[in-house]
């Protein structure tokens, strides 16, 4: 696998667990009726994906927590629809929980967007200080405009980009590429911006995209470029 230079590198984007009302459905039963009440928690990612391990065990806390009365179902793997509709069924009640990606998410509430800026902090330490800090706690208050509740703050890693093309070992080398980007305007212009043609696409279909020529590269965090097998179909990655 050849590495090359990283020319961009995104900040290291935060995820925010989110959660709206209860799962509605009467035959679940309520906390307080006695009854055992099942929720639903939705993630894109694998089984095997760190923030899919999380949900897992954010889902056996509660049920040991509640001795057995609130259960939590984790559909993993994109089963219940790309990011942004999982944003939407919190917003009517379709799902209770998910793990959303900044970018998104920052479609509902647009403030988030300087969270998705590159190079915003100088080190990880910093990022935790702002995120576990009096300002991160004003970001997860402002998605309860639309709907949202935000619980916690998740490090999803620097993102990079990959490419099946050539090396990147500076900005002119962008132009002409096609980069899958995600649904948001801020990382279409960030990539646009940079020389590239921003592409945006679901994640689940970027595989194909790049398989198939639809796309030349995307930009990601190590861990999804991992899990997703993105490293057989585009093998020139960036190196921080």
């Amino acid at each position: 696998m050849k590495k090359t230079l990283v020319i961009a590198t995104c900040a290291v984007l935060a995820v925010a667990f989110a959660f709206t009302g209860c799962n509605k459905d009467k035959k679940a039963g309520s906390a307080s009726d006695g009854k055992q009440m099942v929720l639903r928690y939705a993630e894109i990612q694998a089984q095997d994906y760190p923030t899919t391990q999380a949900a897992y065990k954010f889902a056996e806390m509660v049920e040991e927590k509640t001795g057995g009365r609130i259960h939590i179902d984790v559909y993993y793997g994109g089963q219940l629809g790309d990011e942004k509709a999982l944003i939407e069924q919190l917003q009517f009640g379709g799902i209770d929980f998910t793990r959303a990606s900044i970018s998104p998410l920052s479609e509902f509430e647009k403030s988030l967007n300087v969270l998705s800026l590159p190079y915003l902090y100088k080190d990880a330490d910093q990022m935790w200080r702002v995120l576990e800090g009096d300002i991160g706690e004003d970001f997860l208050k402002s998605v309860e405009k639309a709907g949202i509740i935000g619980l916690s703050w998740y490090d999803a890693g620097a993102r990079n980009f990959y490419n099946s093309k050539k090396p990147v070992t500076k900005l002119d080398d962008l132009k002409g590429l096609k980069i899958r980007v995600q649904e948001s305007q801020l990382m279409m212009g960030m990539v646009s911006a940079l020389g590239a043609s921003a592409t945006p696409m679901a994640y689940g279909e970027v595989y194909s995209g790049l398989q198939t020529g639809v796309i030349d590269g995307a930009e990601n965090n190590w861990p999804s470029y991992e899990s997703t097998s993105h490293y057989e179909v585009a093998k020139v990655t960036c190196k921080e």
